[in-house]
């Protein structure tokens, strides 16, 4: 069994004064993931008629990317390769301090104490629009023949499940990492040639439009990210939009 000492950044709205508050997690089992380290500590608290620590959560498997929890300063704490929800107690040590809060950007914003909105990434995928595919029966496999340097290219891109960690960790909160594994898991892809140009642009403008800032190649994204994204993604965004841009002026 673990006690440690909690400081968590509590605030009841965007427009509101946030504090960070001390709460106490005693006799936390080893076991625990931090999320229900969380749990025991809402549900003592609650006990005691205060109010729960809000925090975001859906599948705690480490697939939907809700945990946007910023543990000891780092998003989704020093384990490389994992999200908050995958961190176990057992990484910690009794008597420990533990530092947590929310993702900050400001095309994230805060909603209620480790919560924020990431609507903007949902924004930035739906302005990469459609791709053209056949409808009906699944095509034979071998119908339409990819390079395998590319399909498992694809594959890794494909692999981003838009937690916001590399904004969070970028510090001009960056989404390149983000657009950039979202446009190259079609752009990669026969499927996804034909709208290529427009998505790349579609998709970079928006993320311009949130508010988003410029990569400057220190790489934190990448470092933090739980699904370990390349940032060889982020020059291939590049060559990608140079290329749309100049296509676009050419006509």
């Amino acid at each position: 069994m673990l006690n440690l000492t909690l400081k968590v950044w509590r605030q009841k709205s965007a427009t509101s004064e946030g504090v960070l508050e001390t709460h106490d997690a005693k006799n936390i089992p080893l076991e625990a993931s931090f999320l229900e380290m969380l749990d025991i500590v809402n549900e003592r608290i609650l006990n005691d008629g205060g109010e729960p620590i809000y925090f975001d959560h859906d599948c705690r498997e480490g697939i939907c990317g809700m945990c946007s929890l910023t543990i000891n300063g780092i998003p989704h704490s020093k384990e490389r390769g994992i999200t908050a929800c995958q961190l176990h107690m057992r990484k910690f040590k009794d008597g420990e301090t533990i530092w947590i809060e929310p993702f900050r950007a400001k095309a994230f914003p805060l909603l209620r104490d480790l919560i924020v909105d990431r609507s903007a990434f949902d924004r930035i995928i739906a302005s990469g629009g459609f791709i053209d595919v056949r409808t009906g029966a699944a095509q034979d496999a071998n119908a339409l023949p990819v390079a395998k340097t590319r399909s498992d290219a694809a594959m890794d891109a494909a692999a981003c499940i838009g937690c916001g960690a590399c904004v969070a960790a970028c510090k001009n909160a960056s989404a390149m990492l983000f657009v950039s594994a979202k446009a190259a898991h079609l752009n990669l892809l026969p499927q996804g040639a034909p709208e290529k140009d427009k998505r790349v642009l579609g998709m970079v403008r928006q993320m311009d439009a949130e508010g988003f800032g410029n990569c400057t190649n220190l790489y934190e994204c990448e470092a933090v990210c739980p699904k370990e994204i390349s940032v060889d993604n982020i020059a291939r965004l590049n060559r990608d939009y140079a290329t749309a841009l100049a296509k676009e002026a050419a006509f």
